[in-house]
């Protein structure tokens, strides 16, 4: 959101929030819809470079595609194991998909005591 209109926003009462505090959402669920969002963004990218139709990729993959266009919208229900086949159909490689997910970003806090988290995770966050 545009910083000034939030800041507006904020002087006329509103409360700006991110969707995990709104919904009330663990860190752990928000990653997995974090994750999911970013793979299907990462199909709707991969799909468009390589010129392939929604129709096309559902072919590789046994599905429909209706399907396919509800895994590029993150529609409810399309889980994330068909998401990765569709990918990897498209011509994204593992490298890549690691990269999409990689790049997320948590806003829950986590609640774990520091000498409880793993070390990489310490370094990059604490």
């Amino acid at each position: 959101m545009d910083p000034q209109k939030r800041k507006r926003l904020e002087a006329a009462g509103w409360k700006s929030v991110t969707v995990a505090e709104f919904l009330g959402l663990s860190r752990e669920e928000e990653a997995v819809v974090e994750i999911h969002a970013a793979l299907a963004q990462l199909l709707r990218e991969v799909r468009a470079k390589e010129e392939l139709s929604q129709a096309q990729i559902a072919e590789k993959i046994g599905t429909g595609q209706a399907r396919i266009s509800k895994m590029e919208n993150g529609a409810p229900g399309t889980s994330t194991d068909r998401l990765i086949m569709a990918l990897i159909a498209a011509g994204a490689t593992p490298q890549r998909i690691g990269e999409a997910i990689a790049g997320i970003t948590l806003t829950v806090p986590d609640e774990r005591p520091e000498d409880a988290r793993p070390e990489e995770e310490l370094t990059a966050t604490g």
